[in-house]
This record gives structure tokens, sequence and C-alpha cells, in this order.
């Protein structure tokens, strides 16, 4: 783990979310709206949104159809605008307005998940949180420190084992950004990387193309079962 930690540390010696916000519910509600969307397109509708909207009670008094067309280049954006509408709402009526700071809480609220409140938590309050998304979970099978059977929750708790607990919100952020800009899904930067000889990504790879030509070699013998049947 020390490897990784000193090569992250130095190509990433400054990581950081990349969502901007001016205030605890602005980000509460970028991180929502950044589910299955990208971190640059969330900061273009959210610069919009909170110039119209500044306050909480102007989004609680907002016309749902307004907030749609405003982040409509988002991806599920009629069930996100519900989710703005209802964060506002739910924050002035049992918060006071102030995004809460317990697991609990935050996922009482409409469209607030388990990872979206641990972004929240480690960002907004420092507390020890270790969120992983689609890059934080990539980058964690391919250096072997979760397995490609894993979900999202079984790569958080085996993260937590692996990294102390006063690395985890930087170890975070440096895996999501290693894995947005480096380690990408697709055409990755192998061959600069120092982490490459414990990189899993070709075995993954592999084991992927093992299991789809099994799976279609079993779907086509039971087509072919089938057929004989209805000949038959």
């Amino acid at each position: 783990m020390q490897e990784i930690f000193d090569y992250l540390d130095t190509l990433i010696p400054n990581p950081k979310c990349e969502l901007n916000f001016n205030c605890d519910y602005e980000l509460l509600i970028a991180v929502v709206l950044s589910a299955q969307t990208t971190d640059k397109r969330v900061n273009e509708v959210t610069k919009v949104l909170f110039t119209k909207y500044p306050t909480l009670e102007d989004i609680n008094k907002a016309d749902i159809s307004s907030i749609k067309e405003i982040i409509k280049s988002i991806g599920t954006f009629n069930k996100k605008a519900v989710f703005v509408k209802e964060i506002a709402k739910t924050l002035l009526e049992k918060y006071n307005g102030v995004v809460p700071r317990t697991h609990e809480e935050l996922e009482a609220i409409p469209g607030v998940g388990h990872k979206s409140a641990n972004v929240v938590l480690g960002v907004l309050y420092n507390i020890p949180t270790f969120a992983v998304d689609t890059h934080v979970e990539r980058v964690s099978k391919r250096l072997g420190l979760a397995s490609a059977k894993d979900d999202v929750i079984q790569v958080e708790k085996k993260l937590m084992k692996k990294v102390p607990k006063d690395r985890w919100i930087r170890t975070h952020h440096q895996f999501i950004l290693f894995g947005r800009y480096y380690c990408k899904a697709v055409k990755p930067s192998c061959d600069n990387c120092k982490l490459k000889d414990m990189c899993r990504k070709d075995t993954l790879k592999r084991r992927w193309f093992s299991f789809y030509f099994i799976y279609n070699k079993f779907a086509l013998k039971t087509k072919n079962m089938l057929t004989n049947i209805c000949l038959f």
C-alpha cells in the first residue's frame, strides 16, 4: 500500500473534490446531480441553477419545470429535478436549512444514497469516509485491493481495512482523480504509470472475455436445444 500512497502523493499532491460549491446545501445538491454524470457537466448546470435560485427558499419555491430546463443536459434530469426540490424542502423543514452530519440523517433525504452521504461527510465536515464511485471501484480492482466480483459496498469495506483511517478522504479523492485522468476505463495511461507492475487490468479483461465467451456459448447451445424441441 505504501508504494501506492507514495506514487499518488507525488502524482496528485493536492487532491480535492472537483464539484463547485459555495455552501453546504450547494455541495449536497451537486453530489446528488453528479450520479451518472461528469463533475464538469454538473458544474455547468449548478452555476446556472444557483444563480437563478440563490437560496434554499428560492429553490423550494421554484417551479419544477424550470429546474428541469436548467439541468436537462445531465442524466435522469427529471428524477433529479424532483430531488433538488425535495432536498431544499427537507433541509428547511427538518434541519433549519443546514446539511446534517450523520449517515442516517443524510440518507433519509430524498436522492441521497450511501455514496453521496460519504462524499458530503468527507468533503463538508472532514469526517473520515471512503466513498466508492466508478473510478474508485475500477482503480481498486485493477490494483488488486478488491476482487473483480466485489460490489461497491464490499470494495468500500476492503479499502477501509487496507487504507489508514487518517488517509481515507485523501486517498478517496486521489483514486477518483487517478481514475478520471490516468487509469481511465478506456485507453488508460499505462506506459508511464509506476503502478503498472501490480495492475490487474489485463487479467480482469481476460476474465471478462472468458465469461462473455462461456455465456454466449451457453446461450447458443440453449437456443439450439429450444429450436430442436420446437421442430420436434
